[in-house]
């Protein structure tokens, strides 16, 4: 009787035990792929630079336009995608980056050189939400839903994910949305050419997340050198509490120069293959 008794608690203990190797071993499948199931990078929160007309890393191809991924959110994030499928998808190949790891594209605005290489995309992940301005024409969202991706038409400020924002459309020469990301000690907003003016975009970000905002990154759209208008941007910057920039795309030569030499140190080099860790950030 005693052996018997013996005999089960033994068979019992294994169950547990082979009950609790198989769900160590069912967790951890849960953790295969590129990021784990919240997609937090273990770097920490990194911007990518796929396509820009500034060089910065070797190797990579340079076409006029804009496109960036955001990795560590809770989603994975492609803001804007150039003006060509194939630059962006083979930069994304360069860079290490897999089309099926993002979960969400936002589109700044309707010009070619910030969708034109979404097609491509889609031909390898079509299982993404896209946000873009309600005022893209209806043939256009067609053709996107038509590839199977979901399409969410933006009109106000809204919440995309966890800790990341849309700027709501804002008016200007075009309509266009930006993307802020309100992170721990620090804030981002980047933008894809700013057309509706790049310190309107600024005030309508911290409208939103109650606080200053340390970087801006992207097409600023000023074509100029340091006239009264960059001027009086560097001047609406500091009110604003801006710490880091790094102009991009359509900024302007003359302008990013001016930049350059006002930020000095915290001055952000963009170009195509730049990698920004907000972990630098906080330093």
């Amino acid at each position: 009787m005693n052996m018997n008794l013996k005999a089960s608690s033994c068979l019992i203990v294994l169950v547990i035990l082979l009950i609790m190797g198989l769900v160590y071993v069912d967790a951890q499948a849960e953790l295969k792929g590129p990021f784990a199931k919240s997609d937090r990078h273990p770097n920490g929160i990194e911007i990518h630079v796929i396509v820009d007309n500034n060089p910065y890393k070797v190797g990579l191809d340079i076409e006029w336009g804009f496109s960036c991924l955001v990795r560590g959110t809770s989603k994975t994030i492609l803001f804007d995608t150039g003006g060509s499928g194939v630059t962006l998808l083979d930069n994304m190949r360069k860079m290490n980056i897999t089309p099926e790891e993002v979960g969400v594209v936002v589109l700044s605005h309707i010009h070619d050189d910030h969708t034109g290489g979404l097609h491509g995309f889609l031909k390898k992940n079509h299982d993404v939400t896209i946000y873009l301005p309600n005022t893209f024409p209806k043939s256009t969202k067609k053709s996107y839903k038509a590839s199977g991706a979901r399409v969410f038409e933006v009109t106000k400020a809204l919440k995309i994910c966890d800790r990341v924002y849309s700027t709501g459309v804002l008016e200007g020469l075009r309509q266009e949305q930006s993307l802020v990301l309100h992170l721990d000690s620090v804030n981002i907003v980047i933008t894809g050419c700013a057309h509706p003016g790049i310190v309107k975009i600024l005030k309508k970000a911290k409208e939103i997340i109650e606080d200053d905002i340390h970087l801006v990154m992207g097409g600023f759209h000023l074509k100029g050198g340091p006239s009264l208008n960059e001027l009086e941007t560097i001047s609406s910057f500091n009110d604003i509490g801006v710490r880091y920039v790094g102009p991009a795309h359509c900024s302007g030569d003359q302008a990013m120069r001016f930049f350059k030499r006002t930020y000095q140190e915290q001055y952000i080099d963009i170009g195509v293959g730049k990698v920004i860790s907000v972990e630098d950030l906080k330093r």
